[in-house]
């Protein structure tokens, strides 16, 4: 099991009843903690399954799903049939359970067993009919779950459990994640913003806004041993230029303001209990702070690349919503080898079937995603309200496959939009020292760029190696909201037939639930 998760759990709840017997219950119990058992025993799920026992009367099924809402532990319930068991006694316990819900259609035997088989058994081994019983009051009720069908032991099966697993730990930590806003959206700007109120209904996580002058009050407590222990860490771990360490440079200098204002953020951020902030770079205290000493004296780019790198989540100009989806990425990849980070499409290399977007910021991308050891530099920033040199870590991103998803505010609900990229290596940069990746949207440049535009999808996503589709409709089933998909398969005049169904769908899913 991955240590990441290992304050969660997942409670498994077999369905039975008692017209069988209770040796038939006994049985079922003995299976199910089998079962239980060797999922856990398989290395292929991070949080750990616990056996909640039979659930053979409505009650029953209500008393475990009000339990499974009360334990913090608790981040979500896998629930089979391994009898029939008549569905009516599920209705009250699934109107309780608001976490999120798997539904294993398994069986405890792999094979029939054709030449003993007898009625005894098909009597105990009714999943085959008990699953789809119990799967129609959670279509007739409403109920988001992910359906996962195959055998319990099979890596496959497992595979898909744990993906669901990663999420829905993923969905407790969104629960009470807060985003700190150090600055607001940059003027103007839409698709950045979006209502806040409607977020931490639909989503769980709350945004809040502390002003530069709070900053302040932690910038000041900042001790110098502190900023010259933490510059330290920076020349052990980043590769740099040796004169880069020479205290008389104005490139030291902006190394070490770096590190205070890393210091500062890391204070706010445990101060407030955050897990997610983002930044504005026309915010960073006095105009002439190289004279008042009072705010940053450039971007803190360097601090939001390796805050990001230890699991906090950001969004550039404000935007909370990437922000938390940054730290959601983090979240399900916990364990994970390749990485995210925050990402903003800049400027498109036309070739063909290759045509490309590079994809960087003014600094603030995660070294988690880093093809090779990042390099610590310091060049002049001509952005925002500091036009100076400025400290960053320098690096080109990993090669391969992965997904950028982004949510952005239709009005009426929330649209969560997914792109499948290939990340393709990129040519040297030598006149723009930042951190950067390349990527071909899938299905290609021309369809996958469109279909963003036509969704309405962000310049700034969340991105990941790790993650796959898969753990995005996930996330999507959970919180009830609309996912747009951008795949192999995408054609625009299809995509464009799903945005206007799904415009139809969500008005009408609103009065029915």
């Amino acid at each position: 099991m991955i240590k990441a998760f290992e304050n969660h759990e997942i409670w498994f709840v077999t369905g039975a009843q008692l017209l069988y017997g209770g040796d038939a219950v006994v049985q079922v119990d003995g299976h199910s903690s089998a079962m239980v058992d060797g999922m856990n025993a398989s290395g292929l799920l991070p949080v750990k399954v616990v056996y909640k026992g039979t659930a053979n009367s409505s009650k029953e099924v209500a008393d475990l799903m009000t339990a499974a809402e009360a334990d913090k532990k608790c981040v979500g319930v896998i629930t089979w049939m391994h009898t029939f068991s008549p569905a009516k006694m599920w209705i009250h316990g699934m109107q309780i359970l608001r976490k999120p819900l798997l539904h294993l259609h398994t069986q405890f035997n792999k094979e029939i067993p054709w030449d003993t088989m007898d009625m005894d058994f098909m009597n105990l081994n009714q999943s085959a009919h008990g699953d789809r019983e119990y799967a129609h009051i959670l279509s007739r009720l409403r109920k988001g779950r992910k359906t996962v069908v195959g055998h319990w032991q099979d890596p496959k099966t497992l595979e898909r459990i744990a993906v669901w697993q990663r999420v829905a730990a993923a969905w407790a930590d969104s629960q009470d994640m807060r985003i700190i806003r150090f600055g607001d959206q940059m003027n103007n700007v839409a698709v950045t913003d979006g209502d806040k109120v409607e977020a931490e209904i639909r989503f769980g996580f709350h945004v809040d806004y502390v002003p530069f002058s709070e900053v302040m009050t932690y910038f000041e407590k900042v001790e110098d041993k502190a900023v010259d222990e933490l510059v330290q860490v920076y020349f052990n771990e980043y590769d740099h230029a040796l004169e880069l360490e020479d205290k008389a440079t104005e490139a030291y200098r902006k190394v070490w303001n770096s590190a205070k204002a890393e210091l500062t953020l890391r204070a706010v951020l445990e101060a407030y209990g955050a897990k997610a902030f983002t930044s504005n770079f026309d915010d960073l205290g006095d105009v002439n702070v190289e004279e008042t000493g009072k705010g940053f004296d450039q971007i803190p780019g360097l601090a939001s690349q390796r805050l990001m790198a230890d699991g906090y989540g950001f969004g550039g100009e404000g935007d909370w919503k990437t922000a938390a989806l940054v730290r959601t990425a983090w979240y399900m990849g916990q364990g994970l080898p390749k990485g995210s980070s925050f990402l903003e499409d800049y400027t498109i290399h036309f070739d063909g079937a290759n045509s490309a977007l590079l994809q960087a910021h003014m600094l603030e991308i995660s070294p988690a995603i880093a093809a090779v050891k990042p390099k610590l530099e310091v060049h002049h920033l001509g952005i925002g309200v500091r036009k100076t040199q400025t400290a960053r870590l320098v690096f080109t991103s990993k090669t391969g496959d992965g997904v950028a998803a982004t949510v952005v505010d239709m009005g009426n609900r929330f649209r969560l939009i997914v792109n499948e990229v290939r990340c393709i290596e990129s040519k040297p940069l030598p006149k723009l020292p930042v951190a950067s990746a390349l990527w071909i949207p899938k299905p290609s440049f021309e369809v996958g760029a469109a279909a963003w535009m036509l969704a309405g999808g962000t310049h700034h996503t969340s991105f990941s190696y790790d993650l796959t589709t898969e753990y995005w409709e996930d996330y999507a089933e959970i919180a009830d909201v609309e996912l747009l998909v951008i795949d192999d398969k995408t054609t625009i005049s299809d995509f464009k037939k799903e945005m206007r169904v799904n415009e139809v769908y969500y008005m009408l899913n609103k009065a029915l639930k």
